[in-house]
């Protein structure tokens, strides 16, 4: 198994291709990666910006280039001996015209060949789409949509279709009589009854009305194409006819202004397989499981081992092909059975590199049964950053946080009160779905019966909405000690919450327990386990939507804390927090990733350092905060007894301009539309004031005006002055976080994994804005430099990087380093232990620092963090006059004579190291035994 050095994640689209990544290819080798890590390369829905919204798993993005471009850039990762990390989309495809897959379901229904590819629920309580899937696509109303003639039927070669702008749906072969047989009649006038054209079009009624329901597979294949063939053969052939359906079709689209002139296109809608509605509907009515709650994205029977070997097909023979070297799953935590869809993974390719996008609370560990080598990383994003939060810190931002925005709640109400508004606005139609089959469950015995449908529905809300972690694993009537504890925690608490309905709870939990089934058959057995998994598959949509969607943007005591998978009531992680995860990490996951930075990131990983030196200072910050507040009082709107924007929400914009303000004056001007974007977005996230479901236009428009007038005229602006000497103090400490971050993620367990650009500062807000486009140009020169630079005088270079540190050249350069580091010393970084060293001294709590040991090799990370108190801004924290006596304890065993490899420095040792010695030119050191 190739287990990479380094990763580095690239986001493919139509604007950034194949061609493009073939040309930093040899860039990124110079920088020390050993693995391209590849957003999703498969087929996707056209002009798409993620590639997670594919249509075809079969198929490259013919968008990314064509095979020989694709074939260029596997020639020049493998002339690099660099290897390829995949990311795949097991869970879900594209809801689109272009998913011909899906097209052919909603053409077919139950005869098409990829009738259980999806996870559709056709025997829906709703008879309206029972033996239907919902289609919410809509921009608005349906009967305003087909009355607006916006619905239209259309005909061409490839048969009848209905449109609805970029969208194209089949429609069923059966319908294509309704459609030929009106006004047929004046067909008979104009050819005759005897004219060989009319007697075929007769003949293909004939065949459509008679289609033999035995038909099945191929053979109904060819007489659907067979009839559509002779249709479109008539079509071009004789005018008559053509003018009959260009009639037709006139006539079915109705004419606007005139309702019931649409009712033959609305019903022959009603005989279709789907059943289109305003995309609104799927919050409340649904029968196929989404990603999340984009209606867009369709879920995939991956559980079925036809549907996983046909998706797999090109992946398993690109790994076959040496292309791939390791894959990482993306949303694993929404497959039915993750276990089992992980184990025939393994068995389709094989011993490769398998990392999972898995969320993990702060105490909760990946399944060890699991065949992967790890997660992605957000646990180690989220420890890492908890390390730059000061814990003490935590009353003071409490009191002020309160005092200021009002918000009174603690996090774990807060939490449970968002989850419910997602359980009641967007997953209202899944937890219908859900309770209905709880009903239906209960109905089948004794002890069930008596339970209505709104109280087992109440108590399964309850539990779910206090849910702690995305899911557990049940998936036979064996449940783990971990899931046990997990499931009797929470009915614990419900129970608390809704006393009366004690009975259901605990019935519910017998259920998910699986007890109590001693008497039941095999296929009640079968339905409860079902029920079990099928929760299992909703637990993790409502606790991204209700806590990373939605609190995340709401509770804005230190938004540094505010990142997918964490958790902001825990402020602050402690250093033996930090070292016994990584411990962990070391005997069980060694080789998982290290991010900090993602494609889902709330924030750029440089922002969460800025942000944290606050943390350090609560009363400056509050004071500053507050002087802020009266200069901007008056810029705001007040409109229907509301005050715009509300003070969390002015809160929040402080922050984000504190953390995201940019080095370069040059980038003000796209920084201001940026941020309006990323404002419009955040508010409708929080769903306080609007959301995506109910914009309020008036909120947002004033809360952007708001930003506006902060932000205007620059030079006379009085915000600005006050603001920007505090913000320009805050990023010079953020620098040095920065840099300690970096050198963590590297040295620490597991496989460091670098975001797009990040070897530059990255202060952009989440998605889109993090996919802006990356100035390879610029950072292919400035390493071309610094590799010049190095051999000759690295001290002097250093002091140049200092010097000019807005550009981040300073973090490229460190990212160098270590990585050089990394492929240097592979074997010492990708098995070595991990040793916690005792920090003595005055400033010890300033010090995170561990040995990471192999053989006869041994490394040394030494990073400081809460500068506040050290130096000035702009400083650095170099020397004894900074760390005085502050010293490291070094355990019996290590050398002593080492080289950090930052700065090229020789230190000798014995037993301890000088905190002031290892940091005199360089605020972090990685020192390695010579």
């Amino acid at each position: 198994m190739r287990i990479p050095v380094s990763t580095y994640r690239i986001q493919f689209r139509q604007e950034y291709d194949f061609a493009a990544a073939t040309a930093i290819v040899p860039y990124l080798a110079a920088l020390g990666i050993s693995d391209l890590y590849a957003s999703p390369i498969f087929k996707a829905r056209a002009g798409s910006s993620h590639g997670y919204d594919v249509v075809d798993p079969t198929q490259l993005n013919p968008e990314l280039g064509d095979r020989e471009a694709f074939d260029a850039l596997v020639s020049a990762i493998q002339q690099h001996q660099m290897g390829w990390l995949q990311d795949i989309v097991p869970n879900h495809m594209a809801y689109d015209s272009q998913n011909l897959w899906l097209m052919d379901v909603l053409e077919n229904g139950s005869d098409s060949d990829s009738f259980d590819y999806f996870d559709i629920d056709w025997n829906h309580i709703y008879e309206e789409i029972r033996e239907r899937v919902l289609a919410p696509l809509l921009g608005n109303l349906y009967s305003d949509c087909i009355e607006n003639g916006e619905i239209k039927l259309a005909y061409d070669e490839t048969g009848l279709s209905v449109n609805y702008y970029s969208l194209r749906l089949p429609v069923r072969i059966e319908s294509y009589a309704r459609f030929i047989t009106y006004n047929l009649g004046q067909l008979t006038k104009a050819l005759g009854r005897r004219h060989p054209d009319f007697v075929k079009l007769l003949g293909i009624l004939y065949l459509l009305k008679n289609l033999p329901a035995e038909a099945k597979g191929r053979e109904r294949y060819d007489q659907v194409a067979f009839v559509k063939g002779l249709l479109w053969e008539l079509h071009e052939q004789n005018e008559a006819v053509k003018e009959l359906i260009a009639a037709n079709v006139q006539s079915f689209n109705g004419e606007v202004g005139s309702p019931e002139s649409f009712n033959l296109l609305d019903s022959l809608l009603n005989e279709q397989f789907y059943r289109l509605s305003f995309w609104k509907v799927g919050a409340e009515e649904i029968n196929y499981r989404r990603f999340f709650t984009v209606n867009e994205l369709i879920s995939v029977r991956v559980e079925e081992l036809k549907v996983f070997h046909k998706t797999h097909s090109l992946i398993a023979q690109l790994v076959e092909d040496g292309i791939f070297t390791g894959v990482r799953i993306d949303h694993i935590d929404g497959l039915y059975n993750p276990v089992e869809y992980l184990e025939r993974l393994r068995e389709k390719i094989g011993d490769v590199y398998i990392t999972v996008e898995k969320i993990l609370e702060l105490t909760e560990s990946l399944p060890t049964g699991w065949q992967v080598q790890g997660t992605s990383g957000y646990e180690f994003l989220n420890y890492v950053n908890g390390l730059f939060c000061d814990a003490n810190n935590e009353p003071a931002f409490d009191r002020f946080y309160t005092t200021f925005t009002g918000v009174a709640s603690s996090y774990d109400r807060l939490s449970a009160e968002k989850k419910w508004l997602i359980i009641e606005k967007n997953l209202a139609g899944d937890v219908e779905n859900l309770a209905q089959r709880l009903k239906r469950i209960a109905g089948q015995t004794r002890s069930g019966g008596d339970f209505t449908a709104y109280g087992l529905k109440r108590a399964l809300s309850e539990i779910l909405a206090l849910f702690p972690i995305y899911r557990t694993y049940i998936t036979s009537d064996a449940v783990s000690e971990t899931d046990r504890q997990v499931i009797q925690t929470t009915i614990a608490a419900a129970k608390k919450q809704v006393p009366l309905l004690q009975r259901e709870l605990e019935y519910i939990e017998a259920i998910l327990l699986r007890n109590n089934e001693d008497y039941l058959t095999d296929e009640q057995k079968a339905d409860r386990l079902h029920f079990v998994m099928r929760m299992q598959q909703l637990t993790g949509p409502l606790m991204a939507k209700g806590i990373e969607d939605t609190l995340l943007y709401g509770y804005n005591r230190l938004l540094s804390l505010n990142e997918v998978g964490g958790n902001p009531s825990h402020f602050g992680i402690l250093p033996e927090q930090f070292h016994t995860f990584n411990q962990q990490k070391v005997d069980h996951w060694l080789h998982s990733m290290n991010t900090t930075s993602t494609h889902d990131t709330k924030r750029g990983e440089d922002v969460r350092a800025r942000l944290n030196v606050l943390s350090e200072i609560p009363d400056a910050w509050a004071e500053q905060v507050k002087q802020w507040a009266d200069i901007n009082f008056s810029k705001k709107e007040r409109l229907g007894g509301r005050t715009i924007p509300d003070r969390n929400d002015e809160y929040f914009l402080y922050q984000t301009l504190v953390g995201s303000f940019p080095f370069d004056e040059a980038e003000f001007p796209a920084f201001v539309e940026r941020l309006k974007d990323y404002l419009i977005k955040a508010v409708r996230e929080a769903k306080v004031h609007t959301a995506w479901l109910r914009p309020d236009s008036e909120y947002e428009n004033e809360f952007i005006a708001f930003a506006e007038k902060l932000l205007d005229a620059p030079e006379t602006n009085e915000f600005l002055a006050q603001f920007r000497p505090f913000q320009a103090m805050i990023a010079e400490y953020g620098i040095l976080n920065s840099l300690s971050q970096v050198l963590l993620k590297n040295a620490a367990p597991g496989v460091p994994d670098l975001y797009q650009g990040d070897e530059f500062w990255n202060l952009s807000f989440v998605d889109p804005d993090n996919r802006r486009p990356i100035d390879y140009q610029q950072r292919m020169a400035v390493l071309d430099q610094l590799k010049t630079k190095l051999p000759h005088n690295p001290l002097a270079l250093i002091d140049d990087l200092f010097e000019t540190r807005a550009t981040g050249n300073i973090k490229l350069f460190l990212t160098y380093q270590l990585l050089q580091a990394r492929k240097a010393f592979a074997n010492l970084f990708q098995q070595g232990d991990y040793q916690p060293l005792e920090v003595a001294g005055d400033l010890q709590n300033h010090i995170i620092a561990f040995a990471r040991t192999v053989g006869g090799q041994a490394a040394i990370a030494i990073a400081p963090r809460f500068f506040t108190p050290l130096v000035q801004p702009g400083e650095r924290p170099l020397g004894t006059a900074v760390w005085k006596d502050t010293h490291l304890i070094l355990p019996s065993g290590l050398p002593s004579t080492w080289t950090n490899v930052i700065t090229t420095q020789l230190l000798q040792s014995q037993n301890t190291i000088a905190i002031g010695d290892a940091l005199q030119h360089f605020p972090v050191a990685l020192l390695v035994s010579s």
